[in-house]
């Protein structure tokens, strides 16, 4: 079981130009979206969160559920839905702003226990930074980091939503010492202000880098760099691609017995540049279509 804990929201998608274009709702959020991503790779996955009891949240876990994501632990609130709202630009890349105030996945609370079989836990993007729930997340990574339990981290840095930057950095480094598996953009690496050797010292076996259509690169704990080239592909937008990433990444670890620190550093190039291009290509198919509709198993298949 592969658990991603973290926000569901919808976004709405601008269908023309202009500040009046009008908005398509989609269901989103980095979390949910890897959520569905792994279930669509068919990982055996589960969702833990906190969504709203509004029809947006309905359609929501109705989503997680026909994807065959275990929603046992997503807890409910009467609270309305976050709304991300965003802009596409020219190059089919998407920025965001957000509307969170009184939303319910804001008060998430940590679980007790981590659904039976557990063996990964996925953490990132608005989650980790809206309280308090920001607060309850990171409690669930330390926890689940001490039992033993493979954990990644894909911080998903937007800037609009982070109201203290040097304070946010401060706290990503206190991560990472619970972090087995790090992941992050170029455009989020930037923004951190650190290097992957800085960060593989604090405590992750291995840091993957999305370098949009120029592709992956993995740095490991004892000093591997390995790269693939992106996939080349027409692109509609880039809406869930990074979530995509994160999925295949965890999808191949466990198809490989992998989710384990100690199997993950014994990888070596051979494994990284297979697991690394299998995340293109299934990266490059959502590129290809509108919205965050990342490919099923068949669509990877050679």
């Amino acid at each position: 079981m592969i658990v991603v804990a973290g926000e569901a929201l919808i976004d709405l998608v601008p269908q023309g130009t202009g500040a009046l274009a009008a908005l398509q709702p989609a269901l989103g959020g980095g979390p949910f979206n890897t959520a569905v991503a792994l279930g669509r790779l068919g990982s055996s996955a589960a969702f833990c969160s906190r969504v709203s009891a509004d029809a947006f949240g309905e359609a929501l876990l109705d989503r997680l559920r026909e994807t065959g994501v275990d929603v046992s632990a997503v807890q409910r609130g009467a609270e309305p839905t976050t709304l991300a709202v965003a802009t596409v630009g020219a190059d089919g890349s998407a920025a965001y702003s957000f509307y969170v105030d009184g939303t319910a996945d804001r008060l998430f609370s940590a679980p007790s226990v981590l659904p039976s079989g557990t063996r990964a836990v996925s953490f990132g993007t608005c989650s980790l930074v809206l309280e308090p729930g920001a607060s309850a997340y990171e409690e669930l990574m330390r926890r689940a980091s001490a039992q033993g339990v493979f954990t990644a981290l894909d911080p998903n840095i937007r800037p609009g939503l982070i109201p203290d930057a040097d304070a946010y950095r401060a706290r990503f480094k206190s991560w990472l010492p619970s972090v087995s598996l790090l992941k992050l953009s170029e455009e989020d690496a930037e923004w951190l202000g650190g290097t992957p050797q800085e960060w593989l010292a604090a405590g992750p076996v291995a840091i993957v880098i999305t370098r949009g259509g120029d592709g992956l690169t993995v740095f490991t704990a004892d000093g591997g760099v390995y790269a693939v080239p992106g996939e080349r592909v027409a692109v509609v937008d880039t809406i869930g691609a990074g979530d995509t990433v994160n999925a295949a990444l965890l999808h191949g670890l466990a198809v490989r017995d992998a989710l384990s620190r100690h199997a993950t550093a014994a990888l070596g190039p051979d494994g990284w540049r297979e697991l690394l291009g299998f995340a293109a290509r299934a990266a490059a198919v959502t590129c290809s279509r509108a919205g965050a509709e990342p490919p099923h198993a068949h669509e990877l298949t050679d």
